[in-house]
This record gives C-alpha cells, sequence and structure tokens, in this order.
C-alpha cells in the first residue's frame, strides 16, 4: 500500500523559510500572494495487505520520526 504523509508546521509557530520563500515570490512580482508556508512530504510505500493495520503503521512512523509533534501537524493520504 501506499501512502502520502503531508507535514506543516502548527499555525502559531513561526515559519522562516516561508516567509523568505514569499518575500521572494513577492520580489518576483507575485503581488497577490497573500501567504505561503513551507512544509515536508513524504511518500510510503509498505507491505501490508490491512489497510487499517497500515495506517497505524504509518501513523507510528510519523509520531516516531517524521513529525515533530510539538510544533507540526501531519496528514497520512492512501495513494
Amino acid at each position: 500500500m501506499k501512502f502520502a504523509v503531508t507535514v506543516t508546521l502548527k499555525k502559531d509557530v513561526l515559519d522562516p523559510q516561508g516567509k523568505v520563500v514569499q518575500d521572494t515570490l513577492a520580489n518576483l512580482g507575485m503581488k497577490s500572494l497573500k501567504n505561503i508556508r513551507q512544509g515536508k512530504f513524504f511518500e510510503i510505500e509498505i507491505e501490508e495487505r490491512n489497510q487499517l493495520k497500515a495506517e497505524e503503521l504509518i501513523n507510528e512512523m510519523c509520531k516516531k520520526l517524521l513529525v515533530n509533534l510539538i510544533i507540526e501537524d501531519y496528514k497520512i493520504n492512501k495513494l
């Protein structure tokens, strides 16, 4: 099974990299840009036939390594 994990900073956490990208795009003429935040994307394929068990494994991966739960949120989608 294949899953996509999208990791983003929590709304109240400052995003200096996103701010630099936003400022650079504005300087390149993208004046209608209101806000941009940077995140991480993982595409994960595992050998598991049971979807519930697979989602539990992906969730465990996120909590143990892929996501800093103090400052980041994540979303799991089956591909």
